[in-house]
């Protein structure tokens, strides 16, 4: 297939519409917007742990911390975006809202290029940031930026020709570097709470992302990617979905009696039903793909709005 002959040889279309701004609009959608709304959630409780250890932080380091993730976020989305499109996977993929890629180099090929060096600029940017605060708060942060970088630009080119490491890619990075990476960047050492904290982003981003390989099984196995779904089938997959939710609760619960997380981090509990529906729905109809869209959608409401309410009650309980 050629990719590029759908680019236009003029400059302006039948509607007036520049290439720059197709170019503009197309490299927005390989951001991947709405699931950009993960960073702030993963971020918050970072900083809610950051805020119990020392009282004040500086607004500017929260801020640059925030850059950073999302830079970070945009980066691997892009570079996902990208090795779909030239692998050919986004040609094959059935979209739904929460899976199969943004479709936008597919519809807009001649992006590509600029999708491709954004992923790299991002990437950079996110890595400047994280050497400003090994300058400013020691070497600590150190092992998790690399871990970090690791992650982002190898996910797509290896993790997921892996079924366990697939699974763990996800959460590690959003919850376990990007938790305990906001604590240490703005307190410079690590810390048993943020550590603990961590855990619940680290199981719901994992389950956030199993769930939504369901629907991409069959073109996923056609690149030779080799995800859970994939290996183990969508009726073992919706079990491990079901036990990420619950490891994800009883991570808080657990963080409660041990006296590490204050008692009104229970509050995660509230989407605890929420959980319970999506968790009940995809045992049931695991390989029946349009009956998952509503499970699909309440995964994502979990996935953002239970780590804002363990952020919550960590920043109620700052001294």
């Amino acid at each position: 297939m050629d990719r590029s002959a759908t680019a236009s040889s003029h400059s302006r279309d039948g509607s007036g519409t520049s290439k720059k701004s197709y170019s503009i609009q197309t490299l927005l959608g390989t951001f991947r917007m709405p699931f950009l709304l993960l960073t702030p959630a993963c971020v918050s409780v970072g900083l809610g742990c950051a805020l119990i250890e020392q009282n004040s932080i500086d607004v500017l380091a929260v801020i640059l911390v925030f850059l950073g993730a999302l830079l970070a976020h945009i980066s691997v989305n892009v570079f996902n975006e990208y090795d779909d499109f030239t692998s050919g996977l986004d040609f094959t993929t059935s979209r739904t809202p929460f899976s199969g890629g943004s479709g936008a180099l597919p519809a807009h090929p001649q992006t590509a290029r600029l999708a491709h060096i954004t992923a790299w600029v991002t990437l950079l940017g996110s890595a400047l940031i994280g050497l400003f605060f090994v300058y400013q708060q020691g070497y600590a942060l150190i092992p998790l930026g690399l871990v970090g970088l690791f992650l982002l630009v190898s996910y797509t080119r290896w993790w997921v020709y892996h079924p366990g490491l697939c699974l763990l890619a996800p959460g590690l990075g959003f919850g376990l570097v990007m938790v305990q990476g906001t604590a240490v960047a703005l307190t410079g050492s690590y810390s048993v709470t943020a550590l603990v904290a961590s855990l619940c982003p680290t199981f719901l981003v994992s389950g956030l992302l199993l769930l939504n390989q369901f629907p991409d099984v069959e073109a996923d196995r056609a690149v030779g990617r080799n995800h859970y779904p994939i290996a183990k089938g969508r009726k073992a997959a919706a079990r491990l979905y079901a036990g990420l939710l619950l490891l994800a609760y009883l991570s808080v619960l657990t963080g409660i009696v041990t006296d590490i997380l204050p008692t009104l981090s229970a509050l995660t509990l509230l989407t605890a039903p929420l959980a319970l529906f999506a968790a009940v729905k995809v045992i049931r109809t695991p390989d029946h793909i349009p009956a998952l869209g509503p499970a699909m959608a309440v995964n994502v409401v979990i996935s953002l709005v239970t780590p804002l309410l363990l952020a919550t009650g960590l920043w109620l309980s700052i001294p």
